[in-house]
C-alpha cells in the first residue's frame, strides 16, 4: 500500500479536522502518498504537513448555482473523478456526510474506502436518510474506525464485526512537559466555542466557584464555530456582570503554554466523540474535570477519582462542586494530574498512527 487519501468537509478547527491533519502527517512521514480531498476551505484551518496534497474535490461555481440534487450529485462525481485519476489503495472518510460521498463515490472502482464516525451517533445518524444509507452503503466499506464502545453499539452488527476503537491521536507539543510545582489561580478550558460544548454552563458552574474562590479566573480558549455560540457566552457574562472573572480569549497555537499552569481544566460539553482539548489537558498533568457525556469519550480515558472526575451532563452545581474540591484539595489535584498525564503514552501520536496503520493494512489487504 503507497497512496492513501483521506476525505472530509474541510480542515476547519474541529476534532475530526484535527485528527486528519495529525494522521495524514504521520502516513507521510512514514513514506505514503497522502491526499486530503476537501469540499471547501474554511475561514480558520490547521495547517497541514508540506508531504501532504489537499485537493478541492468541492462544488465549482457553476455547480453551486444549481438545485439541492444536482448539486448533491455533482459533489459525488467531483470526488469520483479524483479518485479515478488518482487511483489511491484506499480512501478514508472521516464523518457523516464524507462516509457517505466516499462510498458512493467508490461505487464499481474496487477502491476500498475506510470509514470513521466521530460524534455521539444519537441525533447524527438516526434520521430517515440514515435508515436508508446506512443497510445501503456502510455494508460496503472495508471497515469502520469509532472512537468509544457505545459509538460502535449503536450500529448493525455487519459493521462492528468489521470495526476498531483508536483514540484520537494528541500531539507530540502536550506530552513530557514537566508539571508545575505551583499552579495559577486559574481555571482554564478549550474548545471550539460551539452549542454542544456547552459552555454557557461551564460560565455559571463557574460563578458558583467564583462565589468562594474570587481570586480565580476562568480562561477560555478556542476559536468561533460561527453557530452563535460565542455572542451568547458574550451576553451571558455581560448579563452575569463576569467580565472581570471569565474571560473569552480566542483560538492558540500554543495551549501547551497557555494552558500547562492552571489549577484545574474542566470540560462541559453535552455530547463528543472523543474531546481532543481534553486528552490534551491531561497529557498536561492538568487535573481535569469533565461532564460524562455520550458516546462515553471521557468515561473511556479517566477513571473517577484516579486520574479525573466526572460530573453528569448539564449539572452546573455538581461542575461547581467539583471544580471546587480541586482547588481545595491542591494534594488529591496534584494526583490526578500526575496520573492523568499518562495518556500520553496510551495515545501519542506515533502510537496511535501505528494503530491506524495496522488496521488500514488489516482490512484492505
Amino acid at each position: 500500500m503507497k497512496r492513501i487519501v483521506f476525505h472530509l468537509n474541510c480542515l476547519e478547527r474541529g476534532g475530526a479536522e484535527r485528527v486528519v491533519t495529525n494522521l495524514s502527517g504521520q502516513f507521510a512521514e512514514h513514506g505514503y502518498e497522502v491526499y486530503i480531498a476537501t469540499e471547501w476551505q474554511g475561514e480558520d484551518e490547521y495547517e497541514i504537513n508540506p508531504k501532504v496534497k489537499r485537493v478541492h474535490v468541492g462544488l465549482t461555481e457553476k455547480q453551486a448555482e444549481k438545485g439541492r440534487p444536482a448539486m448533491f450529485l455533482a459533489r459525488i462525481m467531483n470526488l469520483r473523478k479524483f479518485l479515478k485519476e488518482v487511483k489511491p489503495d484506499v480512501v478514508i472518510a472521516f464523518a457523516r456526510k464524507a462516509n457517505y460521498r466516499a462510498l458512493t463515490a467508490t461505487i464499481g472502482t474496487k477502491i476500498p474506502v475506510l470509514i470513521s464516525v466521530r460524534i455521539n451517533p444519537i441525533g447524527y445518524y438516526d434520521f430517515l436518510s440514515d435508515k436508508i444509507q446506512i443497510p445501503l452503503l456502510f455494508p460496503r466499506a472495508a471497515g469502520c474506525v469509532f472512537q468509544t464502545p457505545d459509538q460502535r453499539d449503536f450500529f448493525p452488527e455487519f459493521i462492528r464485526k468489521k470495526s476498531k476503537i483508536i483514540l484520537n491521536p494528541i500531539s507530540t507539543k502536550f506530552i513530557g512537559n514537566p508539571i508545575p510545582e505551583k499552579r495559577e489561580k486559574t481555571v482554564v478550558h478549550s474548545g471550539r466555542l460551539v452549542d454542544f460544548k456547552n459552555q454557557p454552563m461551564l460560565i455559571r458552574a463557574f460563578a458558583k466557584v467564583h462565589e468562594k474562590h474570587p481570586e480565580y479566573v476562568l480562561k477560555i480558549f478556542g476559536p468561533d464555530s460561527f453557530d452563535g455560540t460565542k455572542e451568547k457566552l458574550e451576553a451571558l457574562i455581560k448579563e452575569m456582570h463576569a467580565g472581570d472573572y471569565v474571560k473569552l480569549m480566542g483560538g492558540s497555537d500554543q495551549l501547551e503554554k497557555d494552558m500547562i499552569n492552571g489549577a484545574v481544566a474542566a470540560f462541559s460539553s453535552d455530547y463528543e466523540g472523543m474531546p481532543n482539548a481534553m486528552l490534551e489537558a491531561m497529557a498536561l498533568g492538568l487535573p481535569v474535570v469533565a461532564t460524562d457525556c455520550p458516546p462515553g469519550g471521557p468515561r473511556m480515558v479517566i477513571t473517577q477519582e484516579e486520574n479525573g472526575l466526572l460530573v453528569p451532563v448539564g449539572d452546573e452545581e455538581a461542575l461547581a462542586v467539583a471544580v471546587n474540591r480541586l482547588i481545595e484539595e491542591p494534594e488529591f489535584a496534584k494526583k490526578l494530574g500526575e496520573n492523568a498525564s499518562q495518556i500520553g503514552e496510551k495515545a501519542g501520536a506515533e502510537m496511535i498512527f501505528k494503530e491506524w496503520e495496522s488496521y488500514v493494512l488489516e482490512v484492505c489487504k
